[in-house]
């Protein structure tokens, strides 16, 4: 039996609207003013769930965006049987995902800097920001490293900030120019586990 908008709780209702005006009109476009509205509620409710249109943000972006779960359970789960380019692949290939779904949710925060500013700033007042999934990584591969499953010299932050990298400028190339550019997923995620277990391993 589908469930009416109407009766699904105002949390959820609003992150729905938020979603959807998010991914139609895009960020810099989106008030909270008009998510309430979307929602069929008043911006004052939207308050008493949310601290800001920034959470709301983020709650789209790691609750909707289909990558962001597999990715967070990626690196923070624990497998000390597999081996760790196995594990650097499945990062790399939920990575290249993510940020192919993110990148047009954030791409108009870059046209404005007063918009981009206000959004930094309300995202570190909920104490987020894009350094939480390097800082997961970096935390990740700093457990591989306390378990000798790295070399000695090997730096976690770096590693961390090469491999997001690699993703996060995969996903430039494929929005810029499209899929004919990029290599497909599935081949791109072994390569720069690859390259960069050859750095770390």
């Amino acid at each position: 039996m589908l469930t009416s908008k109407s009766s699904r709780p105002t949390p959820e209702r609003l992150l729905d609207a938020a979603e959807t005006l998010m991914r139609t009109i895009g960020l810099a476009n989106t008030t909270t003013k008009a998510i309430a509205r979307e929602a069929g509620c008043s911006e004052a409710a939207l308050y008493k769930h949310y601290a800001n249109k920034e959470e709301l943000f983020v709650r789209v972006l790691m609750e909707r965006t289909p990558n962001a779960g597999p990715l967070m359970a990626e690196l923070t789960a624990e497998h000390p049987q597999r081996p760790v380019p196995e594990g650097l692949t499945a990062i790399a290939r939920h990575a290249a995902h993510f940020y192919a779904d993110a990148m047009p949710l954030a791409a108009s925060l870059f046209a404005e800097p007063a918009l981009l500013t206000r959004h930094r700033e309300g995202v570190r007042q909920i104490g987020t920001g894009p350094h939480v999934v390097r800082d997961a990584l970096a935390r990740h591969l700093r457990r591989e490293l306390d378990a000798g499953r790295l070399r000695p010299d090997a730096d976690p932050e770096a590693a961390a900030a090469l491999l997001l990298g690699a993703c996060f400028q995969r996903a430039f190339f494929l929005h810029f120019s499209g899929e004919d550019v990029v290599t497909p997923v599935e081949e791109f995620a072994p390569a720069v586990a690859r390259t960069l277990w050859a750095a770390i391993g």
